[in-house]
């Protein structure tokens, strides 16, 4: 039953933040340069209906995910959740009036098949640890460290390897969001109410933010052929290995591990041959 409400929640919310992001990404290209990763890009992007509705959207994806999270495991639920980009890509096509090409469809099959690859040889039952503050302590700094480096990296540059320095960073802090938001949804499950009394909720306000900053500074810094490949391969990766890190969710095991490794290549494989396409270059 748990499987059954997971999988179909994490398609849904992979479909929502692929619709999100096309609209997101068409209003924030059109902000000044100048407002990149400060606040004042969200306040000026709020007053544009379409960049709204895109981040309504995103909402409607983030408690989708939630909600699959609390019944899946993030080694389940994150890698069906970051196949949005086979979801934006025929939304893009439609929005510009033409087909997909052979290559399109040919990336879209390697990703969706590297998914299902990985996914059929997931045990099927899971840890339900909970981590403690001291589980997490690594973690946050490794984190930290790494998305500070990055974003001094774009703070340096400009065009597309600024739009990739900062994907990079928000793609470590959505899989950072993803973990909190496991952790926190089954804290609501276990304990109702009283889960406000422990930090993961407001941490995972804080991480949203900072991600939702990111996220919007690098669609602002150049196309979805830069940001959103990025964010898809590096976000389910790192939230798959904080899953086995952190909360001791299993992955295969002997040589069934090799067949999760082959979908891990064969997805990301798909995801470079989308990069490629026309449809998330301009």
């Amino acid at each position: 039953m748990a499987i059954a409400v997971a999988v179909p929640a994490a398609l849904l919310a992979a479909c929502c933040f692929a619709v999100a992001a096309v609209l997101q990404q068409e209003a924030a290209a059109t902000a000044p340069e100048k407002e990149s990763l400060r606040p004042r890009l969200i306040w000026s992007l709020a007053h544009r209906p379409l960049w709204l509705t895109g981040i309504a959207l995103s909402a409607v994806s983030f408690v989708i995910q939630g909600a699959a999270l609390a019944f899946g495991p993030l080694v389940l639920v994150l890698p069906l959740a970051s196949t949005d980009l086979l979801f934006a890509l025929p939304l893009m096509a439609w929005r510009r009036h033409r087909r997909l090409t052979r290559w399109e469809v040919t990336g879209a099959a390697c990703t969706a098949g590297g998914v299902a690859a990985f996914l059929t040889v997931l045990p099927s039952s899971a840890s339900e640890r909970r981590p403690d503050a001291w589980d997490w302590l690594p973690l946050l700094a490794v984190v930290a460290s790494c998305v500070t480096v990055l974003v001094s990296a774009g703070l340096r540059t400009t065009g597309r390897v600024r739009a990739g320095a900062y994907a990079g960073a928000a793609g470590l802090l959505f899989a950072l969001l993803d973990a909190l938001t496991n952790s926190a949804a089954g804290l609501f499950r276990n304990h109702g109410v009283t889960a406000l009394g422990h930090w993961e909720p407001y941490a995972l306000l804080f991480v949203g933010a900072a991600g939702l900053l990111l996220a919007q500074s690098s669609f602002q810094a150049g196309s979805l052929a830069v940001s959103l490949p990025l964010i898809d391969t590096i976000e389910p990766i790192g939230a798959v290995l904080i899953g086995a890190a952190v909360f001791h969710e299993r992955l295969a095991t002997s040589g069934y591990l090799a067949v999760q490794v082959l979908g891990a290549v064969l997805a990301v494989t798909g995801i470079v041959i989308l990069d490629r396409s026309p449809l998330v270059r301009t």
